[in-house]
C-alpha cells in the first residue's frame, strides 16, 4: 500500500485529490495521513469528503476514515464503474475540483459516463467552470477522450447551490502531446459576471481591465444573472492563440474587495502569462501534470511552476513510473514528462 504524507510540500487538498485520481486510474491502494494539517481548518472539509465519496462510488472502493475532519484515510479501489453518477457537495465547496478528481479514471475506462455535480462552480482558489470548459478540457480532449460540460446553475461562495453536468467518452489509450509553442495571440475577451448584484460592479471591472490592458471595449461584455442561489461576481480575462490554446485569468468578487481590485488581480495574472510566451499559465500547468503522466509522456511550457505543482509532481511520481524534467527558459518553464518503465 502506498503511503502519502498529506502535510508534505504545499500540504493542501490537492495531495488527497491527486492520490484519489491516481489510485482509481492505477488500481493501487493508498493510506494518507496528516490531511491538510497546514490549513486553518485541517482534515477533510465537505468538498474533500465529497471527492472521497465520489471516488469511492466510481471505483467501488473500500474506504476508512471518510468523515468530516478526518486527517487519515485509507482508500482501496475496486473496478472503475462508468455510467450515470450524481454528487452533491452540500456547501459552496468546489464542484470542479471534485470533477477533476474522478475524471482521469473515467476518461480511460470501459464505457461512457454522465456526471452531475452540485456545489460551488465559481470559487476562489479553484478552477471556475469557465476555465474547466474553455482551457482545461480542450487540452484533455487532445489526449484522446471526448469530454464536454454544461453549466446548469451558478454557484458562488458562500451560498453554493451551483450545478453542472458532464459527458465523458473514454479512449483506449491517452496520447502524449506537445504544448511547447504558444503561437501568436489572436483573440482577447473579457467577461464580467454578476449574480444577484448590481451590474455597475461588472461595468467597473470592465472599465478597469480596458484601462490597464489597453484593450478595445468591443471584446468585453458582462452577464447579469439570477440563475444563482446567492450573490456572486467573477471577472474572466481570456486569450486565445494561433496554436489553438486558450488561457483564462480570474478575479473573484468578495466582501471588502472593490470591483477595481478584483479586476486588477485578473489583469496581473494575464500580464504575467502574456509576457512569458509560454503555452500554458500557472494554474493549467498544475492541472496537466497528472493527465500527461497517465499518457506516459508529453511536454509543455508554463509561465510559472508553483509549489502546488511541484508537490503534485511528487504525488504523481509515487503512483506512476514517470519523472519530470524541468528547464527554466527565458521567461518560462519547460516541463517534460518522461516514462521510466
Amino acid at each position: 500500500m502506498i503511503r502519502i504524507d498529506g502535510s508534505s510540500g504545499e500540504g493542501g487538498g490537492q495531495i488527497l485529490r491527486s492520490s484519489l485520481s491516481l489510485s482509481l486510474a492505477t488500481g493501487k491502494p493508498f493510506r494518507i495521513e496528516n490531511i491538510r494539517t497546514k490549513r486553518e481548518r485541517p482534515g477533510l472539509l465537505r468538498q474533500h469528503l465529497t471527492a472521497v465519496l465520489a471516488a469511492s462510488e466510481i471505483g467501488g472502493a473500500e474506504v476508512e476514515g471518510a468523515t468530516l475532519g478526518s486527517k487519515t484515510l485509507i482508500f482501496n479501489p475496486g473496478t472503475v464503474q462508468p455510467g450515470k453518477h450524481r454528487f452533491v457537495i452540500g456547501t459552496a465547496g468546489s464542484s470542479t475540483l471534485v470533477f477533476q478528481t474522478i475524471l482521469p479514471a473515467l476518461m480511460i475506462t470501459s464505457g461512457p459516463s454522465n456526471i452531475t455535480i452540485e456545489g460551488g462552480t465559481h470559487n476562489q482558489a479553484a478552477p471556475p467552470f469557465d476555465f474547466l470548459e474553455k482551457c482545461f478540457l480542450p487540452v484533455i480532449n487532445r489526449l484522446g477522450p471526448k469530454v464536454s460540460v454544461n453549466l446548469m446553475r451558478y454557484g458562488f461562495y458562500p451560498a453554493g447551490g451551483g450545478c453542472f453536468t458532464a459527458t465523458i467518452e473514454p479512449c483506449e489509450r491517452l496520447s502524449a502531446i506537445d504544448l511547447t509553442e504558444r503561437g501568436e495571440i489572436t483573440r482577447r475577451s473579457v467577461l464580467a459576471i454578476v449574480a444577484n448584484l448590481s451590474p455597475a460592479i461588472a461595468r467597473r471591472e470592465i472599465d478597469t481591465v480596458a484601462h490597464l490592458l489597453n484593450w478595445e471595449k468591443e471584446c468585453m461584455q458582462f452577464v447579469e444573472t439570477r440563475n444563482s442561489v446567492g450573490p456572486g461576481n467573477v471577472v474572466l480575462i481570456e486569450v486565445g492563440t494561433s496554436t489553438g490554446m486558450t488561457e483564462q485569468f480570474c478575479g473573484f468578487g468578495r466582501l471588502g474587495a472593490s470591483a477595481e481590485s478584483v479586476a486588477t488581480e485578473a489583469v496581473k495574472e494575464a500580464r504575467a502569462y502574456i509576457a512569458s510566451e509560454a503555452a500554458v499559465g500557472e494554474h493549467l500547468a498544475d492541472q496537466l501534470l497528472l493527465p500527461f503522466a497517465l499518457a506516459g509522456g508529453g511536454v509543455f511550457t508554463a509561465s510559472k511552476l508553483n509549489r502546488h505543482a511541484r508537490t503534485n509532481m511528487d504525488v504523481v511520481s509515487t503512483f506512476l513510473p514517470v519523472r519530470f524534467e524541468i528547464h527554466e527558459e527565458s521567461g518560462r518553464t519547460r516541463v517534460e514528462v518522461i516514462a521510466t518503465a
